[in-house]
This record gives structure tokens, sequence and C-alpha cells, in this order.
């Protein structure tokens, strides 16, 4: 058997969401505000092979899935080539990417060559012109067809994600729900969550994920399900199809104590909960010439430190960066 890779509190940490890039081509509403610019600069941002060496260390110590992650992941250029060279080490075994299917049609088919096997993307709407206002002037044309390029490359599972929003999309579920049995997508539901200053006016728009299954269960016979996957959703199926239907409630019914993940933002910053502060600069100690096992002990003792939960509810003004500085 392996390593494992373990916090104070006994969770095995198998997951990493690797980001690539802080920049998006989107404005959703929850995420980034209309007009920022204020991203990092690439020079800041790892390496192909900084990132390399730090996830080869994170899968001899017991790391089996990353997940690569943005701001806008496919913004990064030859992301494929990245996704090659990952896919590559021994122990990974899972390798999935998060987009917003904007330019998905252009890499799908690279993107599966190079080792991808599954792929989540947002879509929060089906009307475009709420998609486009959602999204702060997305195309839903261009993610569909990045939808139907991922199912005709050979990607599995297809995973949609939507942001539940009271009064801006929620009327839309039991549609979102359709649509995914007619595409043979799995479809996952989240919460909004206070990350940022756009995150908490999203979160006037906050709904309770229990009452949208509530909803879905007086339409659809709901069967209890389970999806191999690193993630935190819940999963139901719908009696008579193949959808499963998976529910990410950070607020409602969070998920800290089973919490198998660490962020890697773009500038190697460690982030060690979503909703918490913890960090560790692993940029400057790669850039000091740090060696293969003094790199692996920094990130045990990085780990060690994992707080044993969010606060988002304690304190909702308390993280006030972007999600997409820490990655998604």
């Amino acid at each position: 058997m392996g390593q494992v890779l373990t916090d104070s509190f006994n969770r095995a940490i198998e997951y990493v969401r690797l980001s690539v890039t802080d920049r998006c081509d989107l404005r959703c509403t929850y995420c980034l505000p209309p007009g920022y610019r204020d991203f990092s600069e690439p020079e800041a941002w790892l390496t192909f092979d900084e990132i390399e060496r730090v996830i080869r260390a994170f899968t001899e110590l017991g790391v089996r899935r990353v997940r690569l992650t943005g701001g806008e992941p496919l913004t990064r250029q030859q992301l494929p080539e990245l996704a090659a060279r990952l896919h590559a080490l021994p122990q990974l075994e899972d390798l999935s990417l998060s987009t917003n299917g904007m330019r998905l049609k252009k890499y799908a088919h690279a993107l599966r060559q190079a080792g991808v096997q599954r792929v989540n993307i947002s879509l929060d709407s089906l009307q475009a012109e709420r998609f486009a206002s959602i999204t702060g002037g997305g195309k839903l044309n261009k993610v569909l067809a990045g939808l139907a390029a991922a199912n005709q490359a050979g990607m599995s599972p297809v995973k949609i994600n939507m942001v539940v929003m009271k009064g801006v999309n929620d009327d839309e579920v039991e549609d979102m729900v359709q649509f995914c049995i007619e595409q043979g997508c799995t479809l996952r539901f989240i919460e909004t969550m206070p990350m940022g200053d756009t995150g908490r006016s999203a979160s006037g728009h906050y709904l309770s994920l229990e009452e949208v299954r509530r909803r879905l269960a007086e339409r659809f016979e709901l069967l209890p399900a389970v999806m191999s996957g690193g993630g935190p959703a819940r999963y139901v199926r719908v009696a008579g199809t193949d959808l499963r239907i998976g529910f990410i409630t950070p607020i409602s019914q969070h998920f800290c104590a089973s919490c198998n993940r660490v962020r890697l933002a773009a500038d190697g910053t460690l982030y060690l909960c979503l909703g918490q502060d913890d960090k560790f600069e692993l940029r400057p100690v790669l850039r000091q010439g740090i060696g293969h096992e003094e790199l692996k002990d920094f990130i045990r003792a990085a780990i060690v430190r994992k707080p044993e939960k969010h606060e988002f509810q304690e304190q909702p003004r308390k993280i006030i960066r972007f999600m997409s500085m820490t990655g998604g």
C-alpha cells in the first residue's frame, strides 16, 4: 500500500485542485466583479516544471486525484502539454478539468488525448440572455458546443455544475434536470458561498439545496446513488434514467469532516481550506532550490495545519479573496 497523507484530524488528503491561472474570460456575478483586472502576472504563476515538481511530490505522498482549475484553466497556454506531463506521473490515478466551457470546443480532443478523463462544466442557465447576464457576457452557444465536443472526445463523465440562486435561476432547476437527461450528463447543484465581496453579494440569493431537493422529489422519483470521484457531492438518481444529481452544500450541510482536498493556486499558494486563511507559499521555496525530499517534508508540515472546518456561517465576511484567486 502506498503512502497516505493525513492531517491532524486524521483525514486522508488525496485530492489537489490545481489552479493554473487566476484569470477568466467571464465575470460570473458570484465570482468576479464587473471590469475586474487585478490578476497576478504570468511571471508570478508556477511554471509547468514547478507544477510538475509539486504534483509529483503530492502523488508520492498519497494524492491520487488532480483537478485542473482556474480562473478559467483553458486561458493558460499549452494546457494539454501540462495535462500530459501530469498524466504521466505513475501514482496519479485521476486527472480532471473544471471549465466554463467557452473554449472547450477547441481543446476537448487534445485534452482527452493528454489524459484528462472527465470534465465539469459550469452552466447556470439554459436561457441565452440570462446566461449572459449571470456570466458578464458569456455565450451560451459556445458552452453548449464545448459540451458536445467533450462528449465527442470521449470524456466521461461530463458533469454540469449549476450554482442555484434564489430569484435568479432557481426556476430552471427542473429544466436543467431534463436537459442533463437528454444530454447524458451528470448534474450537480451548488449553493452560493460568501467568498469576497461578489460572493457575499450573491449570498443574498442563497437558496438551501434541501429546498431544491424537495421540489425535485415532487416531480421525479429520486433514488439513493453514489458516484466515484473525490468531490463532496451527495448523489441521487432519477428513476427510469441514468441521470445522477449531486448536491454540494457547503452552507446548509457542510462536509468538512470528510474533506480530502487542498487547493494549489496559480502563484504557488497552498490553501488548506476554502473558507479559512490558512496557507503556505510554495513558490519561494521552489525558486530557492528546495530539494525533492525537503519539498515533501514542507508539504507534510503544511497539511498538518489544515483547519477542522470553514466558518462561512459564523464569519461570512472573513474571506476577502475571490474564488478565482483560490482555485475553483
